[in-house]
């Protein structure tokens, strides 16, 4: 909304209004009533010259076939007994629904200064509006928009219930509702009740509508390499390693929690409600999913159960950072996704993502250090196939970190520019794309850890010379004769260098 507001008190910028309604799309979409929105005793608040009460924001679809519409039930105002006493009191509460595209026709300015949502003396001279109701202007497209309704608390009642009203939308885009009170003597207003917000398909909110297909598309991916790698897991039991115990249980939280998250949606678009337990129960699963991916690439990155046994001495932070790292997810999720976002304020937001990010950026700086540390030493063993595999995992977790780092670009470039959630169409992608990014990395693992008659030459041994003879003759094998027998042979007289670098690996390791 670019417009300010001007009272003789009190003075706001354009920037303010404009970044009040920014921050009422992005912390109202209340994700645990959603296109239900339930006020309780909400507080109006002083916004220039009038006092403001922000009632939602969604993006809504329209169809010919069916009805779309924002539905008032219940909405019951009261002030205290002050204001009904004072005379001169119009007792006149508006309430605006607005497209983010006309939010330029509420409000005006006088002589080109400040804009102000309420009609002022020199306004009402100027435009020819009401003094002491909100200024409005007949939208380019449709003059019937925005809307106004009026409710007026009679004589000296201290409540006033607003009639029964539904408002039907014809055109698809992103509405906003504000409950507005240009006279100065209802201060402290206070408001109950709901109102409802539904679409042609549901009750889904039209930002978060196409995450609905997607989680079902998500489902079927991890069904589809969890059917492939359950095959060969169940064909090479006898050979299986703990890091494919692991992947295996990754795969399963993945495909759970994309089938809690369709859950979720589903019975958010039929009922309009989230209930807690099962958001909750989503959000944990996440980040259990999140942790355990980590935990595993960090795992890995040390070059456990390939070039190293135990963690050793490491097992102890590990655990203490995956731990913290889900703690930290949790909360962020929990804050995220359920209860009332209105309840949250910025600073406790950015509270909440700060450890979350740094915990990610420390996991980023750890996984790459361990790794460049398993290459050493498997360049030192010259074993050619573990290097090789190792080598294509860098180079896929340096594919998914300038991905991700690119993309954390492109969504600060996407909400900068669109400040008032006029995109919402392709917002869906920003959350999309790291699902998509986390599978990515997933099956590029699953493809190098395959399980296979050979898994155990991947696997970490004591036996003096078989970091090196064993996977040498293995992978070379399919390109020379039986007979030939000399690279053996040449080998052979490394074996006294090969065990003494085993040995001081293991000790190495046990010193940890």
């Amino acid at each position: 909304m670019d417009f300010t507001f001007q009272k003789s008190s009190t003075r706001i910028t354009t920037t303010h209004i404009a970044l009040l309604l920014l921050l009422t799309s992005f912390f109202n979409s209340n994700p645990a009533n959603a296109s239900i929105h339930i006020y309780h005793k909400d507080v109006f608040r002083e916004v220039g010259n009038a006092f403001l009460l922000s009632g939602g924001s969604e993006g809504i679809a329209a169809s010919p076939s069916s009805r779309s519409y924002i539905r008032f039930d219940n909405i019951t105002f009261w002030r205290n007994e002050a204001a009904a006493d004072r005379k001169r009191s119009n007792g006149l509460i508006q309430v605006i629904i607005f497209e983010a595209a006309d939010r330029n026709n509420i409000g005006g300015s006088a002589y080109g200064g400040q804009r102000s949502i309420c009609c002022t003396p020199d306004l009402a001279k100027m435009e020819g509006c009401k003094q002491g109701e909100v200024i409005r202007r007949p939208s380019a497209t449709d003059a019937n928009w925005p809307v106004v309704l009026n409710v007026k608390f009679r004589g000296k009642s201290l409540s006033k219930e607003m009639d029964y009203k539904e408002i039907s939308i014809t055109k698809t885009g992103m509405y906003n509702l504000f409950f507005v009170a240009c006279d100065p003597k209802l201060k402290e207003l206070v408001m109950s009740g709901k109102t409802v917000w539904r679409s042609p398909d549901g009750y889904l909110p039209g930002r978060m509508a196409p995450l609905m297909k997607f989680y079902v598309f998500m489902a079927l991916a991890y069904v589809l390499i969890g059917v492939i790698w359950l095959i060969q897991y169940v064909r090479f039991w006898d050979d299986i390693l703990q890091l494919q115990h692991c992947i295996t249980a990754v795969i399963a939280l993945g495909l759970f929690e994309m089938i809690l998250w369709y859950a979720d949606y589903v019975n958010f678009n039929n009922t309009g409600m989230r209930p807690v337990f099962l958001t909750t129960l989503v959000v944990t699963v996440g980040a259990v999913r999140k942790t355990v991916s980590r935990l595993l690439i960090l795992t890995v990155s040390m070059g456990y159960g390939v070039v190293r046994p135990t963690l050793g001495g490491l097992t102890s932070k590990v655990l203490l950072l995956g731990v913290t790292f889900f703690l930290a997810t949790e909360l962020l999720n929990i804050t995220e996704y359920v209860g009332t976002i209105n309840d949250v304020s910025g600073r406790a937001r950015l509270f909440l993502v700060l450890p979350d990010a740094f915990l990610d950026a420390f996991l980023i700086l750890w996984i790459f250090t361990s790794l460049s540390k398993t290459l050493e030493q498997l360049q030192t063993k010259r074993s050619s196939v573990k290097l090789d595999m190792y080598r294509k995992f860098s180079n896929a977790l340096a594919v998914t970190v300038i991905a991700s780092v690119a993309w954390i670009a492109y969504e600060v470039y996407f909400k900068a520019t669109d400040p008032f959630n006029e995109k919402w169409h392709s917002a869906w992608i920003i959350t999309a794309f790291w699902d998509i990014l986390a599978f990515a990395l997933l099956c590029v693992i699953c493809y190098l850890w395959a399980p296979s008659q050979n898994s155990q030459r991947y696997a970490y041994s004591e036996k003096l010379g078989e970091e090196s003879d064993d996977e040498e003759s293995q992978s070379l094998t399919e390109g020379k004769p039986e007979g030939d027998i000399s690279l053996v042979n040449q080998e052979v007289k490394n074996v006294g260098s090969a065990g003494d670098s085993d040995e001081e690996d293991t000790e190495e390791d046990k010193r940890e």
